[in-house]
């Protein structure tokens, strides 16, 4: 259902712009972007099952078995302290990429329910990523940038001290390459109980300090994510909003009427 992102993601135009502070002499020149798709954060039925369509998809490719269990949404992305982020076209409206954040705002992250995090995490504001699903084709490499761009937004709106994530090989790799480290270095992949014991490379990034290590290291994304306005990601609760007080106590009154 997704092999092509060519309808979709048609190439579009750089526009440069100055920031409201270039004049300031430390101040970069801000690039302006527009993007043939939207990154924000889901607020509705309708939202979520577009996003858990990508997940389902994405899974199904690398994990069938746990596929079989994401065709519906979960309990967790209603519950408080979690958002989950919906990549769509402006064309058709078409879902493109997924991702989910959960904070340890209101409990400890569900991760922790197979690992016991360092001293060094501990008393941190976290946010656990998860579910992450792209579209195949020529346009899912810009939709991955643009989330991982959305997740950074977020953590630096919200006061995310640290991201974390366990990841499966070959994507531990790709948040390798973004300056996740280790959480337990040398230990490699633990199997983790809520994930059906499957190995996992559990992986921290430092919200504060990304832009400095970004610069030193000369990462390739760093004028993406820091220098580039684009107008087409709103990650914020003002206006896109997630799910309405309403919506969660309707989500609320069919769980307890299942159980």
């Amino acid at each position: 259902m997704f092999q092509s992102a060519t309808s979709t993601l048609m190439p579009s135009p750089r526009i440069e712009t100055l920031s409201p502070n270039a004049w300031a002499p430390d101040e970069h020149i801000m690039r302006e972007e527009q993007l043939p798709f939207t990154v924000r954060l889901v607020r509705n039925d309708e939202d979520l099952l577009k996003a858990v369509q990508i997940r389902h998809s994405a899974y199904a490719r690398h994990m069938p078995a746990v596929a079989e269990t994401l065709k519906s949404p979960e309990r967790i992305d209603t519950e408080d302290g979690v958002v989950v982020l919906l990549a769509e076209s402006k064309l058709d409206g078409s879902p493109l990429g997924t991702a989910r954040i959960q904070t340890n705002q209101f409990r400890p992250l569900g991760l922790e329910e197979s690992v016991d995090f360092p001293e060094w995490l501990n008393g941190r504001t976290l946010a656990h990523i998860s579910r992450l699903g792209i579209i195949q084709g020529t346009g899912g490499r810009l939709v991955k940038f643009m989330l991982f761009k959305g997740l950074f937004k977020y953590w630096e709106q919200n006061g995310v001290e640290w991201a974390v994530v366990a990841a499966r090989t070959p994507l531990d790799r790709m948040y390798q390459q973004l300056l996740f480290e280790d959480v337990f270095p040398g230990q490699g992949f633990t199997p983790l109980a809520h994930m059906n014991n499957i190995p996992h490379r559990v992986m921290a990034f430092e919200v504060g300090t990304a832009l400095e290590r970004w610069t030193q290291a000369r990462h390739p994304l760093t004028d993406f994510i820091f220098h580039t306005n684009h107008p087409d990601l709103d990650v914020s609760h003002n206006g896109s909003g997630t799910y309405s007080p309403v919506y969660r106590q309707v989500q609320h009154a069919r769980h307890h009427a299942v159980v």
